[in-house]
Order: C-alpha cells, then structure tokens, then sequence
C-alpha cells in the first residue's frame, strides 16, 4: 500500500461519503487523490461520536464528596490504602504496575515497595483496571472477570458473589462494585486481625450493625466534615448515624462517573468532523476496523463488546484461588460462571487511554503497547516466547513464574483460544499504535479536579 502524501481529509476528498445507521458510522470505498499517491480505504464501521446521552448527571456536590472519599485512607482496614492508592490519574487511573500492593505498600504506582513493618501476604492477583468512562450507561460489567453485572432477573438488580449478603440501595452498579474493594484483605481491608474492618471480614459479618460496611460507614460518620455534608446533600440523612455505606459508595462512584469520563480525545473530534487524524493513525484506523479485525470485541464508542474472551493472555502471580486452594492459575469467567467454554476468558476492556494504562492484560504481563498488540495477535505462539522482562513486578518474593513454567498450564491457556493468528508488519503495529494513541484524551487526562491537596479525615493523600 503506497503511503499517503499527507494527513486523510476524512470529511472533505473527493469520492467519500459518510453514512450514518444505528449506533455505526461507514466510511465507504474512498479514493483520496494526494498530489504523488493514490489511497484506497476499504469498507469500514465506526462507533456514533459520544454524547451527553451516554452519561447520567451528577450533582457537583456529591462530586465533590466522592472526591475525597476517593482520595481518604480512611475507607481501608488499616487506614494506609486509598481507592486512588490503585487508581491514580498519575498511572492513567491505573497503578503502573504489572499486579500491584494494596495492604502492606508503602509508596505509590511503580515505586510502591512492601512495607517491612506489616509486609502483604501476596500481590494483588489481578492487573488494576482504569477507570475511564466506568460511568456510561452501557457499562453493566465490572471486574476483569464481569462478577458484578447487572441481573434485571434478580431482585436487587445486580448479580454479584455475596447474593444474600448483597446490601441494597447502591444508586448504580459503579456504585454497588465499590463494595469488594474494601473487603478485599490484599486490597483494602487488611488481613485477619490488624484491625476491627478485617476481623469483621474474617468472621464473615459483612451486612448489618457491626459488620464490615457499618464500621466503615462508623469512620465516616464520625468525621464533621462528611457529615455535614452527607447531611446537607441527602433528605434521608438528618444526622450522621443514617450515613449508610451506600451513601458513601454512591459519592465515590459520582466522582468517578464525572473525573473520569472521557470522551475529547482526537478520535472523538474525528468523529464529530472536527478534525483529521495523521496519516499513521489513519493507517491504524483502518487496520483496526478492517483487516487486524481488533473491532471484533473492541467495538462501539468506547472500544469494547463487554464480552469475555480467551486470547492466551500469560499469567503471572499469585492467581485467582480460594485461600484453601494451593493453585496458582487464573481462569477469568469461568470462576464466575462454572462453564469450562469460559476458561480463561476475561471482560474485553475499554481502549480510552490505553496509551496511558500500561501494562496490559489480566495479569499485566506486557507493559508495552506494541508488544501486547505483537503477542496479542498470535497469542498461541507468543505464549512460548513471552519476555518476562514485560513484566513489572514490585520486589515481594515467592512464585510468580509458577503457571509459565508448567507446560501443561500453559497449554491449557493457549487451548482455550479459538481464534485463528493474524498476521501483522513492524509497520502494522507501528500504526496501530499510532492510532490507539488517538484515544488518549489531554483534557481528561489533566483532570477536572485533579489530586486534593488534603482530605477530611487528615490522613495522607496518595500522590507520586
């Protein structure tokens, strides 16, 4: 394919058409004449550009309460680990890391270091995910494995782990995935008996007076600030003893919905007809709508089906088990449906600022671009030449090679994918990149309301 002599004027050569059908834009057959080359661009499907319509709104008020609970220690166990702890906008709301330290770590994104005087018992098993744009309607899975979902079915509306223990009330399933974070020993909680929020954890008293989301909801209301404002805000809340743990987790997830939304990068503009792409990023357009065929699962305007798929993905770490399991694999979905056609499917995640979100994968097994879109699109035979170098690990010991140094574990992950290698140039991958760097969003990116300078409860503030 002969190169362009300059950048694509999408909405202005002569020979496009632009057709709009539903949820889809087409690009037809176009032959774009430049002043030395001849262009051809094939067929291809795009997402509608994002709307308002996409979002639900959120009073700036409880936006403002979400964050700084966001940003509070004082929501874990031992009061050291902040949801921002593993989400920060510094590592693209992710950590940098390929599985990161909640309880134990001392320190933020790849600098985070165990900490000797109350050392973590194991890494987080799986890669933190970003949280761009968590607050669009069409958002009804969380977790890399989707086991919070949306269940019209069920009586609370939500499918989740906990069914009985489940607490209702949540005002959306952003708010309601809030819940597993704080009970999470490697996360948040801490373990065992280091404080009253693990031991709660430990004997199972989770729900009601006493149990796990009451005592956190004890710290909050304690603190005049929250209060207050809590007070202030809601028409169910007249003192500080009626802040539930769903009011709390409700701000967080307001917050997240508003600071993380995302829809202003290049590509949105191009979809809207305000601006053209480079030439490489075209290239990649095309490649990633067309022949690379990533649109299969990333698909619609944020970049994915919110499917599960097996791609042979390695893994690294402690795994996905029950603390009486002695293994050390991960196999996605199937944990959450039972089915053996789910083994080692995870959740098709979202593109925005994909370029800011490194590593990549479940396990965080690459943490270049280039390279997981290499192994991605041959993952059988990347299995076997995997550079663990990729990885980025904060030094804690133990086995974290344990699944990629068994042939039979790793055969089985390469047995579960079903689709067949496709074949990509240096020069394909090149531009593929070139466009996915398309997706970062500048605006979004610096933040609306960026990193609070402090918190309510006087605790430190994550920050690099």
């Amino acid at each position: 394919m002969p190169p362009l002599a300059g950048p694509l004027p999408m909405r202005h050569s002569a020979g496009m058409r632009m057709q709009r059908g539903v949820g889809k834009r087409t690009l037809g057959l176009a032959l774009v004449l430049g002043l030395a080359h001849t262009y051809l661009l094939a067929d291809i499907v795009l997402p509608d550009p994002v709307t308002n319509a996409d979002f639900a709104d959120h009073p700036p008020d409880l936006v403002r309460l979400g964050w700084h609970l966001f940003y509070d220690p004082i929501l874990s166990g031992n009061r050291e680990v902040a949801c921002a702890t593993c989400h920060h906008p510094a590592f693209g709301t992710s950590d940098g890391v390929s599985l990161g330290l909640g309880d134990g770590g001392i320190g933020l994104g790849p600098a985070r270091v165990p900490d000797p005087e109350n050392l973590p018992e194991q890494r987080i098993p799986r890669n933190s995910p970003a949280l761009w744009n968590l607050g669009a309607q069409e958002f009804t899975r969380m977790f890399h494995d989707g086991r919070i979902e949306v269940d019209l079915s069920r009586a609370g509306g939500l499918r989740t782990p906990l069914e009985g223990d489940m607490m209702a009330g949540f005002a959306s399933l952003l708010s309601a995935q809030n819940m597993f974070p704080v009970l999470s020993p490697d996360e948040m909680a801490g373990h065992y008996s280091e404080n009253e929020i693990a031991q709660a954890v430990r004997q199972g008293r989770i729900t009601g007076a006493g149990g796990a989301w009451d005592l956190i909801a004890d710290r909050v209301r304690a603190i005049p600030d929250y209060a207050a404002r809590f007070i202030a805000l809601h028409d169910h809340i007249a003192t500080p003893e009626d802040i539930a743990f769903t009011d709390i987790s409700d701000a967080i997830a307001a917050f997240v919905a508003v600071e993380f939304r995302s829809d202003t990068s290049p590509f949105d503009a191009f979809l809207r007809g305000q601006t053209d792409l480079p030439e490489d990023a075209m290239r990649g357009l095309q490649l990633f709508y067309g022949r690379a065929t990533c649109a299969g699962c990333h698909s619609g305007p944020f970049q994915t089906d919110h499917e599960f798929h097996a791609r042979g993905v390695p893994q690294l770490g402690p795994g996905k088990a029950a603390r009486f399991e002695s293994h050390r694999r991960d196999t996605g979905r199937m944990r959450v449906t039972g089915r053996e056609a789910d083994a080692f499917a995870f959740r098709t995640p979202s593109l925005r600022n994909v370029a800011q979100t490194q590593p990549y994968g479940h396990a965080g097994a690459h943490a270049a671009l280039d390279a997981f879109i290499r192994d991605h699109a041959d993952p059988v035979a990347a299995l076997s030449r995997y550079d663990r170098t990729q990885a980025i690990l904060p030094d804690l010991g133990g086995e974290d090679w344990r699944i990629m140094d068994d042939p039979a574990e790793v055969a089985a992950i390469a047995a579960a994918v079903q689709t067949p290698p496709i074949p990509l140039s240096d020069s394909d991958i090149a531009d593929l990149v070139a466009f996915l760097h398309m997706l970062s969003d500048p605006p979004a990116l610096a933040g609306r309301l960026a990193v609070p300078p402090a918190v309510p409860s006087g605790l430190d503030v994550p920050n690099p």
